[in-house]
């Protein structure tokens, strides 16, 4: 794959700044709706997948990747489903690693259920991946089945060591799960950060229809907190890595251990992400079910200066932050798409 030339001055001139003063700098990038998993909390267990074709060509993803960047976006992740999943997905990786080249990007990374990393670390690696987020809830390995449906948990580890043995930093991200793995999360960090791996625990989210109640799925990450902060000493940090997650570090095990809590605790004051999903549509927040078509003007004209303004129309109708509620009188999901459909 050879990547698309910007020829608009108007595209590469014009920052994003959304109504709020806040420059999108982070992108996150679906590259499919597909997964090889079926985790309880993201989709149903009988998926229907978009049809194949409707979705953008990896080259037409590069050159709307590379539209954001000429627009001021430093961080790029690739997403899914299942990024891996994707065929082919790593001519995409090496296309978008010219821009880390010319340090027009600071980062090109990716989230991941792990199941494939032992065939892509390497590769990974070698296009200038230097850090990948692993989806990981349990190490029970029966649990492990029951949270995913059919995953197999020595694949996922396999596919860490790869990747920690390939030169990548691993970052962990757990959801955190009432009744299933909430009782788990001390072993959890323990193990991540004795192998030098962060863990961030992320509240369960009330999109798509998943075919039961979210209520019985949440649990509140103020409350683990306050759980950890009875056994460890919990120190609070001021880094920042573009997401929502907030971190503290772990005086008994010397880890960084983060938490991101859209229901708890509203993170949109310094929202700096937008996200795509592989049909083309922006969705410039993860709560709310705004969307804008980027696939018609993409396709419009070779040159980028229709996809630019439509990019630009999006950004300013970024609302000023989400609207979740998980309880018994909201038994429907706060936003119909899935997760996967997204790429979180």
């Amino acid at each position: 794959m050879t990547g698309a030339l910007l020829n608009s001055t108007e595209l590469q001139l014009k920052p994003m700044t959304d109504p709020f003063g806040r420059t999108i700098s982070y992108l996150r990038v679906s590259v499919t709706d597909r997964c090889d998993l079926r985790c309880f909390y993201c989709m149903s267990e009988d998926m229907t997948f978009l049809p194949k074709a409707d979705l953008l060509t990896l080259e037409e993803l590069d050159r709307l990747c590379s539209a954001f960047i000429a627009k001021g976006v430093r961080k790029l992740r690739l997403t899914g489903g299942e990024p891996l999943v994707r065929r082919n997905v790593m001519s995409l990786v090496r296309s978008l690693s010219r821009h880390l080249g010319t340090a027009a990007l600071d980062e090109l990374t990716l989230t991941t259920n792990g199941s494939q990393l032992a065939r892509f670390a390497g590769e990974l690696r070698g296009y200038g991946v230097r850090r990948v987020n692993v989806s990981l809830d349990t190490l029970d390995p029966a649990k492990f089945r029951a949270i995913t449906r059919w995953g197999d948990l020595d694949k996922v580890l396999a596919g860490i060591e790869a990747a920690r043995s390939a030169g990548l930093a691993v970052k962990i991200n757990a959801v955190a799960l009432k009744n299933t793995n909430d009782e788990e999360i001390p072993s959890l960090m323990e193990w991540a950060h004795g192998k030098g791996m962060a863990l961030t625990l992320i509240e369960v989210m009330p999109m798509g229809d998943i075919g039961e109640g979210r209520i019985d799925q949440y649990a509140p990450l103020s409350l683990l907190r306050a759980r950890l902060a009875q056994q460890y000493t919990l120190t609070d940090l001021d880094d920042d890595t573009g997401g929502p997650a907030r971190y503290v570090r772990v005086s008994e095990t010397g880890g960084k251990l983060g938490f991101i809590t859209p229901m708890t605790h509203n993170f949109c004051e310094s929202c700096n992400r937008v996200r795509i999903t592989c049909t083309g549509t922006l969705h410039t927040c993860l709560g709310h079910e705004d969307a804008s078509d980027l696939r018609k003007p993409l396709r419009a004209s070779a040159d980028d200066g229709l996809l630019g303004a439509a990019i630009d129309r999006a950004i300013g109708l970024k609302p000023k932050g989400h609207d979740f509620i998980i309880d018994r009188r909201h038994n429907r999901p706060s936003v119909s798409r899935h997760m996967s459909v997204t790429g979180g």
